[in-house]
């Protein structure tokens, strides 16, 4: 039996069939978990994408309180314009962001615009009174003054740096006895759940240097509270930030639902004033976009802040490709350019990478007629077919891998991309010819049609000659599956940002360039 099983038979024939037939679909199997994969993150983005939730009407209604009597003021700088009324923050205007990303002159962007919608910072008293929403302030420029029945006199400052708007507190003890506050601030708004998917937006909480998120609808349904010596809390949306931090220890930070609206907290230690003392407590609130740049200037005011950008799984490589289209739009002075100009970069560094593949996919071209008379000479043994197939690729030096790796180092940027896009305060608003918004879909599928149609230009160049006599063989059941991922990235483009739809056309086109260039070279 041992003897039988050795030779050349039956058993060894469909054994080495069998091997055959598994390397063969090893190369269609990697290459369909790609499209696979592909087709499966573009569905769940879209089934995912969130939708408005309902939220709890058992709680109050925080639009009870009569604040007719409390006068308006305003306070302006040159990024930023904000109501002030009382206590409160509202109607905070971005004025270098206008609210159509399609229409730069359009009016500003608004957060916590509305009646509902505000900023709250204040103190909770013992052993006197302190101000509430409701109380009407002394105003001399940009301080706020109110003295109680006691003597105890309550003054605010409210300046802005940049997107910081700092409120500190003065209070002096003029009575007899000791007073104690508790500083508080909080911020009620409604949700926000029209950003993209694939972008996190909900609450943020930095505590114990750990950064903490809750999406919107898991907010609507449970309240979360964290403890920490010093953080912020807040909410953020694809492209804006509205947190705040007060500057003082042992805080108790709380996100909740507040009827239709939602509410984040933070309640810190109590601050004891003895008589004739008095003590400041400084509040700052960040009210603007989500971009690193600002976040980072704005850390000196609330610790942490920069971490607040989603730059997502590629992370390494989304801040550089950030950094790197800063600096290209700086000198071509517009965002499309400069993805063009990153996308040649970035072949132009994959170049020894792409040359090889293209080097392989013409020495397999040239191996067509000894691939056929080997296919038509061991037919009945697929066993040697498959061994003087891999010696011939071995004699050559290419492997039918060689022509997916351009491809598959191109996944991690093209993810990276995705993020970077979605999370730029400047792409959306970035114009390009006739698409006013790179980080949203071409309006008109020019890009992804043009994207489309170079893919299979690319693809044909690449594999209309290597296909050859190789019906059974590997590349050429690839080749057929190959084939259709043309159309179906020309379907999930069709609603990717416009921006990542010019960088995968630009790489196309510049791809069919090296294409012929290589093969001028080599005749």
């Amino acid at each position: 039996m041992v003897k039988y099983m050795n030779n050349n038979s039956g058993f060894q024939q469909w054994n080495a069939a069998r091997d055959n037939k598994a390397k063969k679909s090893r190369l269609g199997g990697i290459l369909w978990w790609i499209i696979l994969f592909l087709a499966s993150w573009w569905l769940i983005s879209w089934w995912m994408a969130p939708q408005q939730a309902d939220a709890p009407t058992d709680a109050a209604n925080v639009a009870e309180l009569d604040l007719s009597a409390v006068p308006v003021s305003e306070i302006v700088s040159d990024n930023i314009t904000a109501d002030v009324q009382g206590l409160r923050i509202s109607n905070i205007e971005l004025l270098k962001y206008a609210s159509d990303a399609a229409d730069n002159e359009s009016a500003p962007v608004v957060l916590l615009g509305g009646d509902k919608s505000f900023a709250e910072v204040g103190v909770l008293s013992n052993g006197t009174s302190a101000p509430t929403a409701q109380t009407v302030w002394k105003q001399n420029g940009d301080i706020y003054t109110w003295r109680n029945e006691d003597g105890v006199e309550f003054s605010r400052t409210v300046t802005i740096d940049n997107y910081v708007i700092s409120i500190a507190d003065t209070i002096k003890n003029a009575s007899a006895d000791k007073i104690s506050v508790v500083p508080y601030a909080r911020i009620v708004r409604a949700n926000n759940m029209e950003s993209s998917a694939g972008v996190y937006t909900g609450s943020v909480a930095y505590a114990n240097a750990d950064l903490e998120h809750e999406d919107w609808a898991r907010i609507s349904n449970n309240s979360y509270a964290y403890s920490t010596p010093d953080g912020f809390i807040g909410f953020v949306d694809q492209y804006w930030e509205t947190v705040l931090s007060v500057q003082s220890p042992d805080q108790t930070m709380r996100v909740k639902p507040l009827g239709d609206m939602y509410q984040a907290d933070t309640a810190a230690a109590a601050v004891e004033i003895a008589a004739g003392a008095d003590a400041t407590i400084t509040t700052n609130l960040y009210m603007g976009p989500r971009d690193y740049r600002i976040l980072s200037a704005a850390d000196a005011y609330i610790s942490g802040l920069d971490e607040t950008v989603d730059y997502g799984w590629f992370w390494f490589f989304v801040r550089p490709m950030l950094w790197l289209l800063h600096v290209l739009n700086s000198f071509v002075m517009n965002y499309g350019l400069a993805i063009i100009l990153m996308t040649l970069l970035l072949r132009l560094a994959m170049w020894p990478l792409t040359r090889k593949s293209y080097v392989s996919m013409m020495a397999m071209q040239k191996m067509q007629p000894e691939m056929a008379r080997i296919q038509k000479l061991y037919a009945n043994d697929k066993a040697r077919m498959q061994m003087e197939i891999m010696r011939l690729y071995q004699t050559n030096k290419t492997s039918p891998m060689s022509g997916c790796l351009p491809l598959l180092i191109q996944i991690p940027i093209f993810f990276a991309l995705y993020k970077a896009l979605l999370i730029s305060v400047q792409m959306r608003s970035a114009h390009f010819l006739w698409i006013s918004d790179l980080a949203a879909m071409d309006p008109y599928f020019i890009l992804p049609i043009l994207m489309g149609a170079t893919m299979w230009l690319q693809q044909h160049l690449q594999t209309a000659s290597t296909i050859g006599a190789q019906t059974n063989d590997a590349v050429a059941q690839t080749q057929k599956m190959m084939k259709w991922m043309p159309l179906l990235f020309t379907v999930m483009f069709a609603w990717m940002p416009a921006g990542l739809v010019l960088y995968w056309t630009v790489s196309n086109i510049f791809g069919i360039g090296q294409m012929y260039y290589i093969k001028k070279l080599k005749k």
